[in-house]
């Protein structure tokens, strides 16, 4: 199911899965006030006035000045097609990334790795697909995130939830956003990850995902509360073009960074 309820309008602050200042007023040289003022008001109109009738004096004793030719530059194109032997052929659907992405993202998804199967008990799915609700849902000011992709003219999201073994969950999301504006997809993530290394989230600022130029993968601190099972989180986020990439790993023992990358990685190539 595609989400295409959008507005126009510039990207707000991106909330976390949880003012501004004013600038300085340029410094500006205040006008001349009484006399001051009159005496170099007075002596701009008359050096106008003087002006102007110099001008227009000149002018009358020059002769006429022929007008130029009306003319057109060469077209820089052929003024004929090409010969359908030398038109170039166009990208393979493999190089032509906008074949891929205006595709069923969902096809963008990696497979499922070797050990892991389809998680049943993931609500926010339905064939592959959530919603923009469902998918702010997920953070912590869920009005503020729900708004804000929206704002964002956010395009649809595709998503996949595995499982392995007793209590290992894995996630990903693709959250597409429309056609000319993959400037968002960059905010998003910039924003997701700006807060990361707060001691609230992963403490720490990540690595970098080979490729990706400025995605990252982080490991947070086990969460160790009396009475419960340890509980360890992974968390990928990235983007390529007008797509934002999220993968988060959940487990009671530990998750290492080749998980987590490796993930990373195979996504990132795949889009």
């Amino acid at each position: 199911m595609e989400t295409n309820d959008t507005l126009s309008a510039a990207p707000p602050e991106v909330p976390a899965e949880t003012g501004t200042e004013a600038s300085a007023a340029p410094a500006v040289r205040p006008r001349p006030r009484g006399r001051t003022a009159l005496l170099i008001a007075a002596a701009a109109l008359l050096g106008i006035s003087g002006g102007t009738a110099v001008g227009y004096g000149i002018q009358a004793e020059r002769p006429p000045t022929p007008l130029p030719a009306l003319s057109q530059a060469e077209l820089a194109y052929p003024a004929k097609a090409l010969p359908a032997d030398k038109v170039p052929a166009p990208l393979p659907a493999a190089q032509d990334r906008q074949v891929k992405t205006d595709g069923d993202l969902r096809k963008l998804l990696i497979d499922r790795p070797a050990g892991w199967s389809e998680n049943e008990d993931a609500d926010w799915l339905n064939d592959g697909w959530t919603s923009v609700g469902l998918l702010a849902r997920g953070y912590e000011d869920e009005g503020g995130m729900f708004e804000y992709l929206l704002e964002s003219d956010i395009r649809r999201v595709a998503g996949a939830s595995w499982t392995k073994g007793e209590h290992r969950e894995a996630t990903i999301t693709l959250a597409q956003f429309s056609s000319g504006t993959d400037a968002m997809a960059e905010d998003y993530a910039e924003g997701q990850r700006s807060y990361m290394a707060e001691d609230d989230h992963a403490g720490n600022n990540g690595d970098l995902v080979k490729g990706s130029g400025e995605g990252r993968y982080y490991l947070y601190d086990a969460d160790l509360e009396p009475g419960y099972e340890p509980f360890y989180r992974a968390r990928a986020v990235m983007h390529r073009g007008d797509i934002m990439i999220e993968i988060n790993i959940y487990d009671t023992r530990p998750i290492s960074k080749k998980d987590i990358r490796t993930l990373a990685e195979r996504q990132l190539e795949r889009v």
